[in-house]
């Protein structure tokens, strides 16, 4: 059994609200705590965009009159959060990694997830790091420069959602809202050792709409499964902003978790049956993981999806939506842009529509296909990615052969092209301390049942694994 953290920048949102309700502690010693673990992670990883003080604990103030009344805003009131920089949140710049954003602004609407957190009460700490307009799969911008690893800080914190990914695991606040366009929660989240679900596509109200289209969702970020079921519960809220939106979910995210593990049909794919060259730690990892939900009851097969890999396909609408991003930009601003981003623009505006429109065909014959297999099976399992965290401020891994960041992530792109909710946590770390992880998908609509099954293994204790270290100065 593992001892609870003690320190109040260490305690899940759960905990935190559970602890406000019985006076153990106060909002405004949770937002204080926050801020000092947020001020040391900056200084060792460069997460954060932007550090807001004054608004936090004025927020945590306001928290605390309402717990003190017995009156409570939401289930996250006086949690403390943070929000990825391409998310729209009042009274803060969001800049998308870019120069040629402007921060002046205005900056006067919220993102729908950012609304829900804020009438439910959450503490805003500051806004984290992003690729230049979330393009890749690590986090690096000509603007904020490189976002290291809790774990180790010349390691990628992993992309596009780094900056959250590396927030969280230092302490700096127990939830962050990333953005998931070809697994820009799960990638970083696996890298730095936390949980992240990607949602069915629709499910968390989005606005405005990616650039990259249908492809891109907003999800939770967290020290636990429990607590982005907690999260789920609020930034599912309706947003008619959001035309594309699901209608309610059936029940609360967080009741389900109590659901059985015992009795789901489970397919444990090593490797999509591609040729995929997988670290060897990791996939031990990721094979006691399957074993684990085995012992819990669950009946798993090694068996493969039988999907091609889609590579191409997700390239042409990756690579055409980053065209469109930049398309208002003159020279001088394109000159101002990451140069593999200009790389994949120049790319993307060359595929005509017949181009377009035959990934759209193959992207629907993939969610057919995996519709298909669901049929069969209610989890897919494979590792979320071959890898551990490589050196930072680089796309691709030295001597890897790979020329763009969807080499090394095979796992996790194919499930935005099928809108598929799919979710990381850990399992284990490699000879380095580097965390590993395990992705859990489910068929469209089936996010509680992701959750459910990611909240088992955390309390079968499959996600123990060492904490980084305290950032110095913390």
């Amino acid at each position: 059994m593992t001892t609870e953290p003690t320190h109040l920048a260490d305690l899940t949102a759960t905990r935190l609200t559970a602890g406000y309700a019985a006076g153990e502690f106060s909002p405004v010693e949770a937002a204080r705590a926050v801020l000092e673990r947020a001020e040391a992670a900056q200084s060792a990883t460069n997460c954060f965009t932007r550090i807001d003080a004054d608004e936090a604990l004025a927020g945590a103030r306001e928290s605390e009159e309402r717990w003190r009344a017995g009156e409570p805003a939401g289930p996250l009131d006086g949690v403390p959060v943070t929000v990825k920089d391409l998310i729209l949140t009042r009274g803060a710049p969001t800049l998308r990694g870019s120069r040629t954003v402007r921060a002046e602004g205005p900056w006067d609407e919220d993102a729908p997830s950012v609304a829900r957190l804020r009438e439910s009460g959450a503490v805003f700490v500051g806004k984290t790091t992003t690729p230049e307009f979330g393009w890749k799969g690590v986090t690096d911008s000509p603007r904020h420069g490189v976002t290291g690893n809790p774990y180790d800080p010349d390691r990628t914190a992993g992309g596009s959602s780094g900056g959250s990914a590396a927030a969280v695991a230092s302490g700096a606040g127990p939830l962050s809202l990333g953005t998931d366009g070809g697994g820009s929660v799960r990638i970083p989240a696996s890298f730095c050792g936390i949980f992240a679900l990607k949602a069915t596509y629709g499910r968390v109200p989005l606005y405005p709409a990616s650039p990259f289209g249908t492809l891109a969702h907003v999800g939770p970020m967290t020290r636990d499964a429990a607590d982005a079921a907690l999260a789920m519960d609020v930034i599912c809220g309706p947003d008619w902003r959001d035309w594309s939106q699901l209608g309610p979910a059936a029940g609360s995210f967080r009741a389900e978790l109590a659901g059985p593990v015992s009795g789901l049909r489970v397919a444990y794919s090593p490797s999509l049956g591609w040729k995929v060259p997988i670290a060897p730690e990791v996939a031990a990892a990721v094979r006691g993981a399957v074993d684990t939900l085995a012992g819990l009851g669950a009946s798993v097969e090694e068996i493969d999806p039988g999907i091609a890999d889609p590579v191409e396909a997700f390239h042409t609408l990756w690579f055409s939506g980053a065209a469109r991003v930049v398309q208002h930009l003159d020279d001088a601003d394109r000159a101002l842009l990451d140069p593999g981003l200009q790389e994949i623009c120049a790319q993307g505006a060359r595929y005509s529509a017949l181009d377009y429109l035959a990934a759209v065909d193959t992207r629907m014959a993939l969610g057919q296909a995996m519709g298909r297999f669901h049929s069969a099976y209610d989890l897919l399992v494979t590792p979320t990615v071959p890898i551990t965290a490589f050196e930072a401020g680089a796309e691709v891994p030295s001597g890897s052969g790979h020329t763009r960041w969807t080499g090394w992530t095979p796992f996790t792109y194919p499930f935005n092209l099928t809108q598929q909710p799919a979710a990381t946590l850990p399992c284990g770390v490699d000879g380095d301390g580097l965390p590993i992880g395990v992705q859990l998908v489910g068929a469209r609509h089936a996010d509680a049942l992701v959750l459910r099954a990611a909240h088992a293994l955390y309390e079968a204790g499959t996600a123990q694994i060492p904490a980084p270290p305290t950032p110095a100065g913390s």
